[in-house]
């Protein structure tokens, strides 16, 4: 699989991820969503810059 490739899933995961817990969980929370988000969004970039970026 090329790199371009998992990193488009990546982001699909990403993005399936904060949909996902956005309805499950804070669906009239508007803060807290984006709070959640934020940190989801930090989580996942954090995961790519330890293990997937190329050196």
């Amino acid at each position: 699989m090329g790199r371009q490739t998992a990193l488009v899933l990546y982001a699909v995961a990403m993005v399936a991820v904060i949909v996902g817990v956005d309805i499950l969980f804070f669906r009239n929370h508007f803060w807290a969503r984006l709070t959640v988000n934020a940190g989801i969004v930090l989580v996942f970039g954090a995961f790519y810059l330890r293990f997937l970026k190329g050196s």
